[in-house]
């Protein structure tokens, strides 16, 4: 069965960065976007990054210049790095693997158990 998992979360200060992984299995991982979210409680699952097949890149203006979306289709891996974290990035991260690249977290069908990020003023 397909199974995404997120590493690389942790606590930091801001203006620091981190670097999380999303590592897929059971799945071509070549032929799916792969999308960040992060989700804070009490609020919708916010997108973050998002990466298609072909290596386009999408960003918030929320964190557009700080942070960076790859992939690495040779490891089934995606990442995130994640530059100038401020205290609202705080959040657990998510990461969702979907054929087509879509902007909706509830269009998503594949989905990593999360990882925090904590970020401390």
């Amino acid at each position: 069965q397909v199974q995404l998992v997120e590493s690389g979360g942790g606590l930091v200060q801001a203006g620091g960065s981190l670097r999380l992984s999303c590592a897929a299995s059971g799945l071509t991982f070549s032929n799916y976007a792969i999308t960040w979210f992060r989700q804070t409680p009490g609020k919708q699952r916010e997108l973050v990054a998002g990466i298609t097949s072909g290596g386009d890149t999408r960003y918030p203006n929320s964190v557009k210049g700080r942070f960076t979306i790859s992939r690495d289709n040779a490891k089934n891996t995606a990442y995130l790095q994640m530059n100038s974290l401020k205290p609202e990035d705080t959040a657990v991260y998510y990461c969702a693997a979907r054929f087509h690249y879509s902007y909706y977290s509830n269009q998503y069908t594949y989905w990593g158990q999360g990882t925090q990020v904590t970020v401390s003023s």
